[in-house]
């Protein structure tokens, strides 16, 4: 039915199957396939689907099968485009999440390399004979030692996540 459904709409709004594979971003084979009925568009592809063909997925899905069954169809219809919506969401969520953290350590990287360096290591001028000043000291000392040496690579590597997380358009 959503194969028939895709053959008949296409031809009706005068479009071969590879302008509508373009307008999808897939290859012609694949449309040919959904045609075929030997696969199915998923959620995300449904939806660009109904919007290129400029009907509502419910069409697609066959909302006009027998009288009868038309409101149960309609019904159904509408609760997997809402199901599909979700998941297109959630998808999106699951690309947003990790991409805004990595830019996130990317600049909290460089703002600790920024006051690092604008407070130029003031517990090298410390008194060190009192116990407590030799302690924060060398804590500082070594934070600084260990980040100057590690941030280069977690900046690195984090900005490779913020260019593998993005959207692509």
């Amino acid at each position: 039915m959503l194969n028939e459904n895709i053959k008949a709409i296409r031809r009706s709004k005068g479009l071969s199957q590879q302008e509508l594979a373009v307008k999808l971003n897939v290859v012609r084979q694949t449309v040919s396939k959904w045609e075929q009925g030997l696969s199915v568009p998923d959620s995300d592809l449904l939806i660009a689907l109904s919007e290129a063909l400029e009907t509502p997925v419910s069409t697609l899905l066959g909302e006009t099968v027998a009288e009868s069954e038309a409101d149960e169809m309609k019904a159904l219809a509408e609760k997997l485009e809402v199901i599909n919506l979700q998941f297109a969401r959630r998808k999106a969520l699951r690309r947003s999440v990790p991409h805004w953290g990595l830019i996130a350590v990317c600049v909290g990287i460089l703002a600790v390399a920024i006051i690092l360096a604008m407070v130029s290591s003031p517990y090298l001028g410390w008194d060190y004979s009192a116990p407590e000043t030799a302690v924060m000291g060398v804590a500082i000392h070594a934070f600084e030692w260990g980040f100057v040496r590690l941030a280069p690579f977690a900046l690195i590597a984090a900005a490779a996540g913020v260019f593998l997380t993005r959207k692509k358009a």
